[in-house]
């Protein structure tokens, strides 16, 4: 145990970090927003047109919305990701885990991103760029704060093992 109280990785292992809860709140919003609104138009449309059992329709949205509040909560808590001495580590899925390692030489360019609902709601991406498309990764849903914390350590690292020091 560390002096926190919270368990220490074994030597080796990467401490990861994950991402903070705004993320989950701002995917609900626009789940119970969108999902609102169809499971209204389900039952009023067919309610009002062609009777009052047919608003029963308006069962399926809301059943999707509840499933869909439990996984984006799953799908929240699997993200995270992992500074280390040479790469950033970048960990998500649920059913099927997906893991990308992002070497710092590889790396061309480190953008911090921020659309109008994630500002409002404070946060930001950081999305990073390498060589090969296929490499290209986003973490998603951070503070502002953290995101150009670890755009500027990223730029500094990766051009640092680009020039070869």
């Amino acid at each position: 145990m560390g002096p926190s109280g919270a368990p220490v990785p074994p030597a080796g292992e990467p401490k990861w970090i994950a991402l903070p809860p705004g993320l989950l709140k701002v995917r609900r919003l626009m789940l119970v927003v969108w999902l609102g609104l169809l499971t209204l138009a389900a039952g009023l449309v067919p309610g009002l047109l062609a009777g009052p059992g047919w608003a029963a329709f308006a069962l399926l949205p809301l059943a999707l919305l509840v499933w869909g509040w439990v996984m984006l909560e799953r799908n929240w808590r699997s993200w995270r990701y992992a500074e280390r001495s040479d790469d950033l580590l970048i960990s998500r899925g649920v059913l099927w885990r997906q893991e990308t390692v992002v070497p710092y030489g590889r790396m061309q360019l480190v953008e911090v991103t921020s659309g109008p609902l994630e500002r409002h709601f404070g946060l930001a991406s950081v999305q990073l760029h390498t060589a090969a498309a296929a490499t290209d990764a986003t973490i998603p849903g951070l503070v502002p704060d953290e995101a150009e914390r670890l755009r500027d350590r990223l730029t500094e690292l990766g051009e640092a093992r680009s020039a070869g020091l």
